[in-house]
């Protein structure tokens, strides 16, 4: 069993000044093609459309914050690094399952919007993407992309926008918290409860 406590943190932002103060697609897809998901995946870069317009069309963008607080318990069991990255694997899918579901709902209830995910593209699971063979992606309805693979900065919106430091892991161990970052750009002014 997963025992954690989650919060849940939404703000909301004006889309220019979002991208203006908050994107820098140079910088942060340079860390994306650092990772062994970077072309290898269709939800992360590099794409074959252009980014700005998809999100340049939505007038505001509606920051989620969601913060996981595995139970003591949890962290205890996590005494080295292979466990604590296991865990922490787990713990994350678990949450995104739901997260990923509440937001492709708010998408349906709000037709002119579009979800970002928090980090990569989870919908296949242990299956190999289709990117890597040159095929098209088996699930286009459910994928969506990540505000990250869009050039905009994580640390700085969690910092300003939310208030929530970044945790890492530290010596191979689980740290205090985790946080996702998913987003939903809309022209609407919804209240959004997850």
């Amino acid at each position: 069993m997963i025992m954690y406590i989650l919060n849940n943190y939404i703000v909301h932002i004006d889309t220019k000044n979002y991208i203006a103060d908050y994107r820098n697609p140079e910088k942060f897809i340079g860390f994306c093609k650092q990772c062994n998901k970077y072309n290898n995946c269709w939800a992360c870069p590099p794409y074959n459309f252009d980014t700005e317009y998809n999100i340049t069309k939505y007038n505001r963008v509606y920051i989620i914050g969601t913060k996981i607080i595995p139970s003591e318990t949890i962290r205890s069991r996590c005494d080295n690094a292979e466990n604590s990255k296991q865990t922490g694997a787990d713990i994350i899918t678990h949450v995104r399952s739901k997260l990923d579901r509440q937001l492709l709902d708010l998408e349906i209830k709000y037709p002119e919007s579009r979800a970002f995910f928090a980090g990569t593209c989870h919908v296949c699971g242990k299956e190999d993407c289709t990117r890597l063979t040159n095929n098209p992606c088996r699930y286009p309805e459910k994928i969506r992309h990540s505000l990250e693979s869009f050039g905009f900065d994580i640390g700085k919106t969690t910092k300003e926008l939310l208030d929530i430091e970044l945790k890492w892991s530290n010596d191979g161990l689980l740290p205090e918290y985790f946080t996702l970052v998913s987003a939903l750009f809309t022209n609407e002014e919804i209240d959004i409860q997850l």
